[in-house]
C-alpha cells in the first residue's frame, strides 16, 4: 500500500472519528483535541524544519546545474529561457484565475474557522511601497531562514548560486557537493518523518473532524476542484501557445500528443510517458532528433509547468480559508516563488515536493502550513492533472525550441 493511499485513509478515519466523537462524546471531546492537535502538531513540525535548508540547497544546486546546461550549448541554454518563461507565466495565469474563482467561490466562512482551527489573520494586502520593495533583499539571511521568510531567502539561494559558478573550479566542486549532502541529508529526514505520517495526518484530521463536520469535507472537495481547474485552463492554454510559437496546428498537435498524454493519466509519471513522448516527437510533431535529443529530457527534468500552476493556486487555497486578504503584489510575488520553488523542487518523490514546493509559496504569503497534511490527502485526483499538463508541456516546448531554432520547421 502507497504512503498516499495510508494517508488518504488516515484523513478519512481521522475526519469520520472526529465527527463521531463530537456527536457522542462531547464531555472528554476537548481533551480528545488536545492530545490530539500536540501529536499533529508535533509531526508537522518535523517536516517544518526541513523546508528552509532544503529549499536553500536544492536552489544552490539547481541554480548551478542550470548553468552548467547553459554552457553546454545554445540549444539548452534557449530551453531553459523557455522553461523559465513558461514556469512564470503559468504561475502568474494560475494565480489570476484561482484568485477570481475564489472571489465567485469563496471558502464557507464555517470551513475556513474549523477546517483551519485558528482566528481569521488581519488584512494583509500589500502595495508596491519602497519598504515592501526593500524587504527583498537578505539584508540577514540567517535571520531570514529563522523567521521563515521565504522571499528574502529565495533572493539569497539565488544569489549565492550564481555566485557559486563562477568561483574556482576546484572550490565549486566542494561547495555543490557539501550542498548536495544537504539535499540528501534533508531528504532522509523527510523519509523519516512521513513514516509517521498516517499517524500524524490521522490526528490533524480528527481535530478537523470534531469542529468542522461535513464542512471539511466540502472544503477539501473545493480544494481539489479549484487545483484540477487551474491544472486543466494551463494544459487547454498551451495549445495555441504552441501553435504560435511552434508554428504547428493545433489538430496536428493535439492527435501527436494524444498517446502520451493518455500514458500520463493512467500512470502520474512524466518517466513513464517519455517513450509516448519520444514517438510523438519524432512521427507527429517533426522535431529534428538533435534538439530532442537535447531539449526533451531537459524538459521532462525540469520543465513542470502545471506545479508551478498548482502551487499557487493551492497557497491561494490556503490564504482564502484562513481568511487572508492578499494583494495584488503579495500574490505575484507568491507566483514567482512557486515558479522558482518548482524548478528546484524536481525529481523530489511526490509526497515530499508537495511540502517542499507548496511550504514556501505559504510562507511568502504569510500563511500557515497546518491543513497541508489534509491537502496531500486528497492530491491524487489534482496530481492526474498535473502529470498530463506536465506532458503536453514537455512535448509543446520541444516543438516550440526546434521552431525557434529552424524557423522553416
Amino acid at each position: 500500500m502507497s504512503l498516499t493511499v495510508r494517508i488518504l485513509i488516515a484523513v478519512v478515519a481521522g475526519l469520520l472519528a472526529g465527527g463521531v466523537i463530537a456527536r457522542l462524546g462531547p464531555t472528554w471531546l476537548g481533551d480528545a483535541h488536545a492530545v490530539a492537535q500536540t501529536i499533529g502538531t508535533a509531526w508537522l513540525d518535523g517536516l517544518r524544519m526541513t523546508i528552509v535548508p532544503l529549499v536553500f540547497a536544492l536552489l544552490v544546486t539547481g541554480v548551478a546545474s542550470a548553468a552548467d546546461a547553459a554552457r553546454a550549448g545554445s540549444a539548452a541554454g534557449r530551453a531553459l529561457l523557455l522553461f523559465t518563461i513558461g514556469l512564470v507565466a503559468a504561475a502568474l495565469f494560475s494565480a489570476a484565475l484561482t484568485s477570481s474563482l475564489l472571489a465567485i467561490w469563496p471558502v464557507p466562512i464555517g470551513a475556513a474557522a474549523e477546517l483551519g482551527g485558528s482566528a481569521l489573520q488581519p488584512d494583509l494586502k500589500i502595495g508596491l511601497t519602497a519598504e515592501w520593495l526593500l524587504s527583498f533583499i537578505p539584508v540577514n539571511p540567517v535571520g531570514a531562514a529563522a523567521q521563515g521568510e521565504m522571499v528574502p531567502l529565495v533572493v539569497f539561494a539565488l544569489l549565492f548560486g550564481f555566485a557559486v559558478t563562477r568561483v574556482a573550479e576546484q572550490r565549486r566542486e566542494a561547495l555543490l557537493n557539501l550542498f548536495h549532502g544537504v539535499v540528501d541529508a534533508m531528504l532522509v529526514l523527510v523519509r523519516w518523518v512521513l513514516v509517521l505520517a498516517p499517524i500524524g495526518v490521522f490526528a490533524l484530521a480528527f481535530v478537523a473532524g470534531g469542529r468542522g463536520g461535513l464542512a471539511t469535507a466540502g472544503a477539501l472537495a473545493q480544494y481539489v476542484a479549484l487545483v484540477v481547474i487551474a491544472c486543466a485552463s494551463v494544459t487547454l492554454l498551451i495549445y495555441p501557445v504552441v501553435a504560435i510559437f511552434g508554428r504547428i496546428g493545433i489538430a496536428r498537435f493535439a492527435r501527436g500528443a494524444l498517446a502520451a498524454q493518455v500514458i500520463a493519466f493512467s500512470t502520474q509519471s512524466s518517466i513513464a510517458s517519455l517513450p509516448a513522448m519520444i514517438a510523438a516527437i519524432d512521427k507527429g510533431l517533426d522535431v529534428p532528433e538533435r534538439v530532442r535529443n537535447i531539449v526533451l529530457p531537459m524538459a521532462v527534468s525540469l520543465f513542470r509547468v502545471t506545479s508551478s500552476a498548482a502551487n499557487i493556486a493551492v497557497a491561494l487555497f490556503v490564504a482564502s480559508l484562513y481568511g487572508v486578504h492578499l494583494g495584488a503584489a503579495q500574490i505575484v510575488m507568491g507566483a514567482l516563488v512557486a515558479a522558482i520553488v518548482s524548478l528546484a523542487a524536481v525529481g523530489l518523490p511526490s509526497q515530499v515536493s508537495f511540502f517542499t514546493a507548496i511550504g514556501p509559496v505559504c510562507l511568502a504569503l504569510g500563511v500557515p502550513l497546518d491543513v497541508l497534511p489534509l491537502l496531500l490527502a486528497v492530491e491524487t485526483v489534482p496530481d492526474i492533472f498535473r502529470t498530463v499538463g506536465n506532458v503536453t508541456a514537455d512535448m509543446a516546448v520541444t516543438r516550440i525550441a526546434a521552431a525557434r531554432e529552424n524557423p522553416g520547421a
